[in-house]
């Protein structure tokens, strides 16, 4: 560096420097080993820089410059993927002023309505930057400092040498860059950085492209360099993620053969993959001109004035004149470089040039200058638009005044708009955009030329206000393009109706329609533009009506004139039919100009500068010629005339009417409709409406009152005819009715959303996200909804489920309109439906009649005479006289209702008139006397009112009665009162007589019931004294037993010689499958319920415990830790055994067919032994027997010291027995079972044995007994926890189908040594007992700390059968287990003893435990002599004794559930409750002294596990959503190296967050591949996991691998609604409750059954790959 210093040509000197050190450091082998590269990089390549740069020691330097720094106001903190962004609805200047996390918390904003989403990667915060905010624009961190004079050039703070120094550098680092980055050719470097010595040393190096998909790289990478399936997995990973990876190293011709396999390989669907064969220095200086990107990026970090030094550097124009700086060198070959190089080139872009606000301006200006190359070279290249420097477009069109600047220098406006026309050559002969034939490759071009609408977007997105000429001049010059597009727009994809046969080819529609919603914005921010200014909206309103009139004159298509006349009334038009023509839908010249005469009306400039506009010349026919075919084709649409033209032509009439579209489309059709009108004489304008749509023929003619019915006519025909009256008259009404768009009528702009939600709401209550998108958007994606919907609804809050809900306020139903325009039918018809129940609820009369309506604005005032117009009043009338006398169908009730719609229109409107008028004379407005007036005198037709006074009495018009009478009642003030009122006389009394007589024919039909009655209960007299009898027979034993003891001293027991005895009921059950009733008996058929058996971890308390081997794990003695255990769980319906084999079978045969024809995964797995459940589709893996209880043996009860003899001697004459190979005793014992309950068992038994060791089944193996009863006490243990969790009592709580699963589990477990053979389950009661009694005879005894004693005691119950069925020596089960019972309470209580830890309580019994605690103290001193010191002192039996009882509270429980259950004792009702001295009670139902220690008289190493056992429950997750983003957008992926996950997932079960969902993670899982998340759940959850899926906000349920499904996630907006996919971006919380509810469903084991449930209702779940999740 010394050296350089005094050097006079740096530039050659660093050149050297260069060309000798970098082959040396970087690509010596076919792995980069980045770790050593970087660290001599740093020692041999930068650190010279360095020192060059400071003068001085760098360290020193640098922090110098640092010191000195301003720091910038401008956050400038550059987004990674994932991260949360944060946009506020209120403040921001447009969508794409975001924040990041740190600013958004110490802003304003986040008291505001803000919107929160995650970022795409690149991009930045846009704290600081004034112009993005409307306030607000500083967060707490970057608030200026008031001091700073801000002026001040930071360049002063450094020496001259200095900055001539920088300059140096940055020139020639960035040059030499540049020039790296954009070298292209493969074997030679440029000159001056030629290396001393060439080695023969090359890469095969492949490039990304977005063609080929993983699947096609990673096959070709395996075949071309012989790899594994893995490594080519990570090629293809980082190919994709950094755009180039080498994939062979070596000599030339090494290489070039991989290449050429390569390309032989993917050439044959589309364009090879993109392969270069590149020398090893070339690729070395590549790498390091990334690294001296990279560092430029570091060092300016350190100050303003470096960042300064290097734009200008950046900037400044090369030798070659015109584009030659070297940001442009870069931008114009970003196409040609890979994704990598492109990405760190951005990064420095926007750390530099976009973070000074000067060099902003001018990087904005060369941006500008090269946009057309630009974005060819985009269009071109195939890389997504975020890896295009194209991409920065947003960073600068969106500032206001950078927009501005660039549209009067730079004509950007116009450039834009010219290079999109140019992409699009496809032109028929008028010149208008053709898609017809679209090749894949334009298809693809179209969708990238779509970007530059965006890019028009942002530099239209904020309004200026106030105009300079020259800004004038060139948005009106941008205006012509625009409309030469729209030109090319007008009458595009034209459709003619197909007659005959039915189309072949679907046509192309959906770019017409892309390209239309994208400009939707667009037109909608033009018109704004043009309603700032009087001069623009001129010049543009002229502008448009000559680009209209010239597009008209191309449109001749030889139509001739022709004069239509009626009523008195004859105007010119031209012949045309639509059902014969063509018509195309695009008309955006007409629309635009549409909603340009509304802004004329608006901005009130029609009425001042009159001069000025061309309103005189306007031929109001041609402006509504088009906008009329296209309205005219929808209702033949609707009419079914079309139905040949296929499904193109719905859809596009589809989307003509949709939110996204209409505005732009149909509302302004209708509002050219409305300026033409207002601007003829109402009967012509009428006219020819009727004769473009066809009906010209069937009202003009003189006797249309009599009806059209020509005798020739076809049914098809009329209906036709109907409903293109009714679309006719719903059209005039919409004509003369839509008044809600400002500028049409005297209305404010939030009237008409206010208008739009109560229509909404009228349909039914509605969610706020379906109100959002029913409500068009403005281009900032807000529908100004929050502004108005307080004052229009209320919101209610939702429950568990469901969703919250607006409901609309009852004093706005009466804005209700049945016509509404936007009104699909399907919505009308609902909307008709509710509202006229709200009515009828309300007592109201039926009715739906017109709202009132606000006055036109005076441009379009003269609309209203089209009510009152002849022709309007002939058409009115001849409808009526056909609904007066219908003869066959040539009329429909629609039409007649439509028609009563309008009169009320006229008559409100003549209302309105007298109110608002103030002398009399100036009403021009008579509606009331034109439809009381009959008709000339020729044909005397009746009056208007006379048809309707005749219809009100017509039997056939009973639906419409209620608004005739509205009608005629509105109508009064004109009318003579007396007729009215005897018309309402005789219908009351009408409507009385009918009630009458229903009165009386109910009466009669419901003595004819009761008498039928009575006659089947005399025929069946015997069966209903039976059932009688029998009800009051079990009233009385319910309540005898529920009152009396059963012995005369004793409360309920259920275990021991005292127990108390079950009651004695015959079970009979029915069989769901063949509704056949069956008693249970030990010898009759097997009764079985469907169950599912699960492996779980729901209570574990080590979840790293590896998992055992299951062929020799050995699960007699469970862990206290419960790592893993068994859970059996039921629906409880029971069916015969033969009946659930032969249903089984059949759902085995349906699989195997199913199998040939396809491979689908179905909701269970029938290999597993899966089924669902016949009658509730639950999901089953197995069944389990019913059975009765055992008869009680009376015989001695030993004490416990005569007991612990006897069992000794047993214990030894089993050793002996074992030993010999003999049965014990005389006899083999019989087993009570038949042979179905006895198959029955033996399923079971296996089922339980395969699922939880995961092993295959095999009824011989000796450990099915022990997972049998190891299930039945972990299920016990888990229905335990539930109840405490759930704070509900120990009895009674249990939903039926839990007690028949559990009741089913403990007797089965005591009857499974029937099935099992005999010596084994002997030897398993011998070890057991040897736990507790020792044994010198069983070698290796558990210590007791590591015993679950709960679990323990199951077994050792459940076992003993197996040896008191040959004992003769007359001991009492009921004994046995007491005693058992007893021994391990007391184990457990010692196990407690032993673990204790030191706590300090607060004292404050009295004496009343006095002897307990002595007891206590008693005990654990003996226990203290026995292990020596290893047990702490412990000065208060107070104190240990409240640990016992709370520690052993959970395994009594477990123990009175499994003994009333095994025993089946009714349970005490004080356990049906949560009261006080549960306690007591329990003890005694379990016959122990309240005092355990007098149980304890016997005495006995150490490990630890604190009792009592907490429960488990899912992680605790943050409030607020964002939170958990950003925690999970600094979760970098384990395995590759610093990547950013793609779909992070966190596990709610233990909190990890895991790489879900891509191919850097999959793990091998008996021999399968598969993700991370399916992995976990073996490890955490036995193979049920529940995990939260961060960045779509969806929680996700698995089991097993091919099973799985989406659940709501607990997080809601402010709304009640949930976010899946985050696309409304409202802020979440977490709902308590909601998260209970996912968590009960773990702690209940239904995770599987809820995916059971979800996989039937919804079949698009069973096609997902869940095991790649």
């Amino acid at each position: 560096a010394d050296k350089w210093l005094q050097v006079t040509d740096l530039y050659k000197e660093v050149y050297q420097h260069l060309a000798r050190y970098v082959p040396k450091i970087y690509c010596l082998g076919p792995n980069l080993n980045p770790q050593s590269e970087d660290l001599l990089a740093q020692l041999l390549l930068q650190a010279p820089l360095e020192w060059y740069l400071c003068g001085e020691d760098p360290s020193t330097g640098l922090a110098k410059l640092e010191q000195n720094n301003q720091p910038s106001q401008l956050c400038g903190h550059v987004f990674r993927v994932g991260e949360p962004t944060y946009s506020c609805r209120e403040c921001a200047a447009d969508p794409t002023c975001v924040l990041c996390m740190q600013c958004f918390l110490g802003s304003v904003h986040k008291e505001h309505r803000y919107r929160m989403t995650t970022s795409g990667g690149g991009g930045f915060c846009d704290c600081g930057d004034t112009e993005a905010w409307k306030k607000g624009p500083y967060c707490q961190k970057h608030e200026p400092n008031i001091s700073d004079s801000c002026q001040e050039d930071p360049l002063a703070h450094l020496s001259t040498d200095m900055i001539a120094r920088c300059y140096n550098v940055f020139a020639i680092v960035l040059k030499y860059a540049v020039d790296m980055l954009t070298w292209d050719k493969e074997d030679e470097l440029p000159p001056g950085l030629e290396p001393p010595d060439r080695g023969d040393t090359y890469y095969c190096m492949l490039f990304n492209d977005e063609v080929h998909t993983y699947e096609q790289v990673i096959y070709t990478l395996q075949k071309a360099v012989n790899c594994t399936q893995k490594e080519a997995v990570s090629f293809a990973t980082t190919v994709d993620r950094d755009g180039r990876k080498s994939v062979r190293f070596g000599d030339f011709a090494f290489c070039e053969q991989a290449k050429s396999v390569i390309v032989r390989n993917t050439s044959r669907q589309s364009k090879p993959l993109r392969v270069q064969v590149m020398h090893s220095s070339v690729v070395a200086h590549q790498c390091f001109a990334l690294k001296a990107l990279h560092w430029l990026g570091h060092v300016i970090g350190y100050s303003d004035a470096l960042r300064r030094i290097l734009c200008q550097v950046g900037l400044e124009r090369g030798p070659e004149g015109e584009n030659s700086s070297l940001v442009d060198t870069l931008m114009l070959c970003d196409s040609k470089m890979w994704k990598g190089a492109r990405n760190v080139y951005h990064q420095l872009f926007m750390s530099s040039l976009l973070m000074d606000l000067k060099y902003k301006k001018l990087f904005a200006i060369q941006f500008a200058k090269n946009y057309e190359r630009l974005q060819s070279d985009y269009v071109k290249d195939d890389h997504d638009r975020e890896f295009s420097v194209t991409d920065l477009s947003v960073q600068m069109f969106t500032v206001p005044s950078l927009a501005r600047m660039l549209i009067t220098e730079e004509n950007l406006m116009t450039t834009i708009i010219r290079t999109f026309v140019d992409h699009l050559r496809h032109r028929d002969l008028q010149g208008r955009f053709q898609f017809e034939r679209y090749t894949a490759q334009q298809a693809f071009k179209f969708r990238r030329v779509q970007s530059l609408i965006g890019d028009l977007k942002y530099v239209l997105i904020s309004r200026p206000t106030e105009w300079s000429d020259q800004l004038r001049e060139k948005f009106l010059e941008g205006l012509d393009t625009f409309l030469e597009l729209f030109k090319c727009m007008q009458g595009m994809d034209p459709v003619v109706r197909q007659v005959g046969q039915h189309i072949e080819m679907e046509p192309e529609w959906e770019a017409a329609f892309t390209l239309q919603m994208k400009l939707t914005h667009i037109i909608s921010m033009m018109q704004e533009w043009c309603a700032t200014d009087e001069r623009v909206l001129i010049e543009a309103y002229k502008k448009c009506l000559t680009a209209l009139t010239h597009c008209h004159s191309g449109f001749t298509d030889g139509e001739q004139p022709i004069t239509l006349s009626m009523c008195g009334h004859s105007v010119d038009t031209i012949r045309y039919c639509v059902s014969q023509e063509k018509v195309s839908i695009h008309l955006p010249v007409s629309r635009l100009l549409a909603g340009l005469h509304v802004l004329l009306s608006k901005m009130e400039v029609a009425y001042r500068f009159p001069e000025q506009l061309p309103l005189s010349e306007l031929s109001p026919p041609m402006l509504i010629e088009h906008p009329l075919r296209c309205l005219v084709l929808c209702a033949q649409v609707h009419a079914g005339m079309w139905r040949r033209n296929g499904f193109s032509l719905v859809n596009q009439i589809y989307y003509y009417h949709n939110v996204k579209c209409r505005v732009e489309m149909f509302d302004k059709d209708l509002i050219m409709l409305q300026a033409g009108a207002s601007m003829m004489d109402p009967n012509h304008f009428l006219m020819i409406v009727l004769s473009r749509f066809e009906l010209y023929h069937i009202f003009s003619s003189a006797d249309c009152r009599k009806s059209y019915n020509r005798e020739n006519t076809n049914k098809d025909v009329v209906q036709q005819n109907n409903t293109l009256i009714e679309e006719m008259l719903h059209l005039i009404m919409m004509v003369v009715g839509e008044r809600f768009e400002a500028g049409v009528g005297q209305v404010e702009g939030c009237d008409e959303i206010k208008r739009e939600i109560i229509h909404q709401l009228c349909i039914r209550p509605m969610a706020h996200s379906e109100l959002v998108k029913a409500l068009p958007e403005n281009e900032n994606k807000e529908t100004g909804m929050e502004r108005v919907i307080d004052s229009v609804a209320s919101f209610k809050k939702p429950g568990v489920t469901g969703r919250g809900l607006y409901e609309l306020r009852p004093e706005c139903a009466k804005q209700f309109n049945l016509y509404f325009h936007h009104y699909s039918r399907a919505d009308q018809s609902k909307a008709e439906e509710a509202q006229r129940k709200l009515k009828r609820q309300n007592g109201e009369d039926m009715a739906l009649p017109p709202p009132m309506l606000p006055p036109f604005s005076p441009l379009f005032a003269s609309l209203v005479n089209i009510l009152q117009c002849d022709v309007l009043l002939g058409m009115l009338g001849a409808v009526l006289q056909w609904a007066v006398e219908p003869s066959g169908g040539h009329w429909s009730e629609s039409m007649l209702q439509r028609v009563l719609h309008l009169i009320g229109m006229g008559l409100l409107e003549e209302q309105q008139q007298l109110k608002n008028s103030s002398e009399d004379h100036d009403v021009s407005f008579n509606f009331t006397l034109k439809i009381s007036r009959p008709g000339e005198a020729p044909s005397n037709t009746a009056s208007v009112l006379a048809l309707l006074e005749n219809l009100q009495n017509a039997p056939h018009l009973e639906v419409h009665k209620d608004m005739i009478r509205w009608i005629l009642k509105t109508n009064i003030p004109r009318l003579c009162l007396p007729f009215l009122q005897m018309v309402c006389d005789k219908d009351k009394a009408e409507r009385k007589r009918k009630a009458e007589m229903a009165r009386l024919r109910r009466e009669k039909i419901m003595a004819q019931m009761s008498e039928m009655q009575r006659h089947f209960i005399n025929e069946n007299k015997e069966l209903f004294q039976q059932s009688l009898e029998e009800l009051y027979a079990s009233a009385s034993t319910s309540t005898s037993l529920e009152h009396s003891p059963t012995s005369s001293d004793a409360a309920l027991v259920c275990v021991g010689p005292r127990r108390s005895r079950p009651r004695e009921k015959r079970q009979v059950v029915t069989c769901i499958l063949c509704q056949e009733e069956q008693e249970i008996r030990a010898d009759s058929k097997a009764m079985v319920l469907a169950a599912f058996v699960q492996r779980s971890t729901v209570m574990s308390k080590n979840r790293k415990r590896p998992p055992h081997d299951p062929e020799h794990y050995d699960p007699l003695f469970m862990h206290p830790d419960l790592s893993f255990g068994t859970h059996t769980g039921s629906c409880g319906h029971i069916m015969h055994s033969h009946c659930w084999q032969r249903y089984f079978e059949a759902v085995q045969a349906k699989e195997q067919r199913r199998q040939q024809r396809l491979r689908v995964h179905t909701s269970y797995d029938v290999g597993n032994g899966e089924f669902l459940c016949p009658l509730c589709e639950c999901l089953s893996n197995t069944v389990i027997p019913l059975r009765l209880l055992f008869p009680l043996s009376s015989c001695e009860q030993p004490g416990l010291g005569q007991w612990l003899k006897i069992s000794g001697q047993q214990i030894k004459a089993m050793h002996s027995a074992h030993r010999k190979l003999q049965p014990v005793g005389e006899f083999l014992p019989t087993s009570p079972y038949s042979s179905t309950i006895k198959e029955m068992l033996t399923t079971f038994g296996t089922a339980t044995y395969k699922v939880g060791l995961k092993v295959h089944p095999n009824e011989q193996d000796p450990r099915v007994p022990i997972m049998c009863w190891g299930s039945c006490a972990y299920t016990i243990q888990s229905i335990e926890r539930l109840l405490v969790d759930e704070e509900k009592p120990l009895f009674g709580s249990l939903p039926c189908r839990q007690d028949d699963c559990l009741s089913s589990l403990a007797r089965f477990g005591s009857a499974c040594w029937t099935a099992a053979s005999q010596p084994s389950v002997q030897g398993h009661y011998i070890r057991l007992v040897a736990a507790l009694i020792p044994d010198p005879q069983v070698e290796t005894s558990p210590c007791i700390l590591d015993i679950d004693m709960l679990h323990l005691l199951v077994s050792v119950v459940l076992s003993y059968g197996s040896v008191h069925s040959q004992d003769s020596s007359g001991l009492s089960v009921d004994a046995v287990q007491l005693h058992f019972f007893h021994i391990i309470t007391v184990a457990h209580m010692v196990q407690m003893l032993l673990t204790s830890e030191e706590v300090t309580m607060e004292q404050e019994s009295g004496g009343a435990e006095r002897e307990e605690e002595e007891d206590i103290c008693a005990l654990y001193n003996t226990l203290r002599t026995h292990l020596g010191s290893s047990l702490p002192e412990v000065a208060s039996g107070w104190h240990l004794w409240r640990c016992v009882k709370t520690g052993i509270l959970p395994y009594l429980r477990g123990a009175a559930l499994f003994f009333h259950h095994l025993n089946g004792v009714p349970t005490p009702p004080e356990l049906h409750a949560l009261c006080p001295g549960q306690w007591e009670v329990l003890c005694g139902y379990l016959s122990l002294p309240s005092n355990l220690l007098q149980l304890y008289h016997k005495s006995l190493s150490l490990s630890c596990c604190a009792f009592p056992r907490e429960s488990n429950s899912l992680i605790d997750l943050p409030d607020d959503y964002s939170a958990l983003i950003n925690q999970a957008s600094s979760f970098t992926c384990p395995k590759s190296g610093g990547d950013k996950s793609r779909a992070p997932t966190l596990c709610l079960v233990c909190g990890s967050m895991l790489c879900s969902q891509s191919y850097c993670c999959q793990t091998e899982l008996d021999g399968e591949d598969v993700g991370a998340c399916t992995a976990h759940t073996f490890a955490c959850g036995a193979g049920v996991g529940i995990f939260l899926r961060v960045r779509e906000s969806q929680v996700l349920f698995l089991s097993g691998k091919t099973k799985g499904c989406f659940y709501a996630p607990p997080y809601l907006d402010d709304y009640g609604e949930t976010d899946q996919g985050l696309r409304r971006g409202n802020p979440l919380h977490l709902c308590r409750q909601r998260y209970r509810k996912i968590q009960k469903l773990w702690r209940q084991h239904s995770v599987t059954e809820e995916i059971g449930h979800a996989q039937e209702a919804n079949q698009t779940l069973v096609g997902i790959d869940w095991q790649h999740l």
